[in-house]
């Protein structure tokens, strides 16, 4: 039997549990009749019975799985589902395979870019699926699946720590690892019934609220409007956004913990929250002060509302957008895609380096600047109470030198096709940080659709690489992991 059959019979029962989600928007397109049933059809038949032949084809290996197994199946799932989840965009819509696995890679991994226009008009269906991507994706269909193989007699907790985000892995809020995911699951469906129910006492209407709760909880920042949040133009739905994403960018195993502990103790304890809301806080009246005297806006207080929901949402890495803010001065919009490439919270729904990470880094460097003028000093560096170890802190450069590394060589090929640089550089970041909207032709008030298939795979790719943060794709793709 082959040496990773228990990662394909893994594989097999998420392509069948993912292939079940397909069903609501297959519903939806039933009701609605909107034209797209048959798409549904074709990719729930599809889906499910490839996952079946991985599954029978590979049922009699029941091992755990290994570091190694762990690895391979996370970037399996993240480069399989979008390829199921892109079926009924290419049926029903006609689009090429190159831009359907875009944006079902787009929305699985809670970058929000897109290639498609005219999203008014769209079936419901496809609304409700691409949303329905951007939650699921949001938690990760690894962290459910481990709460549901481990009574198919598949261990899970490999899985979780090559999925779980930033330097503290091995943290453990619950003694069993299946009941750790359940209770991630459980607050983020609880959390989202409630933006649920508040964005639609802020006027949108039900269908609207579904789609967005979706994807302000995923951080996604798809929309079911071209105009994304600028089609409202309701200052509640906007409040209630910006209370949200800022909910999700938090840790959502503080969340539990405050949840279960019924106090707001964990995040009065949690490193990242106090960074995170006083960074984004300064961040916003910063900006709006700067829109503000450059006359973009007459009253300080416009400028303060539009300043607190895009820096919000593209520090979130969510990419809603209430105005085309690539129209403020250069600064505003740079400054704002800096905050997505480290504001979120590691065991958040957003992308970028993380908080955690970014802190690490600030205190290694302001370590070497005091060892540098006290050679025998001995000073720790301390994150939470807790001092971080040497290992630990290689991991976290090691990281921070990839992800800029990253950056620079796909810029540098995206600008090599011809791409001006502002366009290259900032769809980069947007991709690897998770965020959707960049600068240039890929603007909030324009889409990725003019980027050639080239491009657009290169965009693809390093949406995957910010999701699986780096190095879950680089290990897989070594020669080492391949010996034996």
């Amino acid at each position: 039997m082959t040496r990773f059959a228990a990662v394909y019979r893994a594989l097999g029962m998420i392509i069948m549990l993912f292939g079940l989600t397909m069903l609501a928007p297959l519903i939806m397109s039933y009701v609605t009749n909107d034209g797209a049933k048959s798409a549904y059809d074709e990719a729930f038949a599809l889906t499910m019975l490839s996952g079946a032949f991985l599954w029978v084809r590979y049922r009699k290996c029941q091992r755990d799985l290994n570091i190694r197994d762990g690895f391979l199946m996370v970037v399996l799932v993240w480069t399989v589902l979008p390829a199921f989840a892109a079926v009924p965009l290419m049926i029903h819509l006609g689009i090429s395979h190159t831009d359907a696995y875009f944006e079902a890679m787009s929305g699985l991994t809670t970058t929000g870019a897109t290639v498609l226009s005219n999203l008014d008009t769209l079936p419901m269906s496809i609304n409700l699926w691409r949303h329905q991507l951007v939650w699921v994706g949001g938690m990760g269909l690894i962290v459910l699946a481990i709460a549901i193989l481990p009574l198919l007699g598949i261990g899970g907790r490999q899985m979780f720590k090559a999925e779980t985000p930033g330097p503290m892995k091995d943290s453990k809020m619950t003694p069993r690892i299946a009941e750790t995911a359940k209770g991630l699951w459980l607050v983020y469906v609880i959390v989202s019934v409630a933006c649920l129910f508040a964005y639609h006492w802020a006027g949108m209407t039900w269908f609207d609220a579904v789609c967005h709760t979706f994807s302000t909880m995923g951080l996604g920042g798809f929309s079911t409007h071209d105009a994304s949040f600028g089609h409202f133009n309701s200052q509640a739905i906007e409040t209630v956004a910006i209370v949200f994403m800022l909910i999700a960018g938090m840790n959502f195993g503080t969340l539990f913990l405050a949840v279960r502990g019924r106090s707001l103790r964990p995040y009065i304890l949690d490193p990242e929250a106090g960074w995170f809301i006083g960074v984004t806080l300064f961040s916003i009246f910063m900006i709006a002060m700067y829109i503000w005297k450059d006359g973009i806006y007459p009253e300080m207080l416009t400028a303060l509302r539009h300043a607190a929901f895009n820096v919000v949402s593209i520090a979130t890495t969510t990419g809603y957008a209430s105005v085309d803010y690539a129209l403020w001065p250069i600064f505003a919009p740079l400054w704002m895609l800096f905050l997505s490439s480290f504001a979120t919270s590691a065991g958040s729904t957003g992308g970028g380096i993380k908080m955690m990470r970014a802190l690490l880094l600030y205190k290694q460097v302001f370590r070497e600047l005091l060892r540098a003028m006290h050679p025998n000093a001995v000073y720790n560096v301390r994150i939470g109470g807790q001092v971080a170890s040497q290992q630990i802190l290689f991991a976290v450069m090691s990281f921070a030198f990839m992800y800029m590394v990253s950056v620079a060589s796909l810029t540098l090929l995206m600008s090599f096709t011809g791409l001006d640089i502002i366009s290259a550089f900032t769809a980069v970041v947007a991709s690897i940080n998770n965020t959707g909207p960049g600068l240039g032709v890929v603007g909030p008030a324009l889409n990725y659709a003019v980027l050639d298939d080239f491009q657009t795979w290169v965009c693809t790719f390093a949406m995957l690489l910010g999701r699986l943060e780096i190095f879950t794709l680089l290990v897989v793709l070594t020669p080492a992991f391949w010996r034996k």
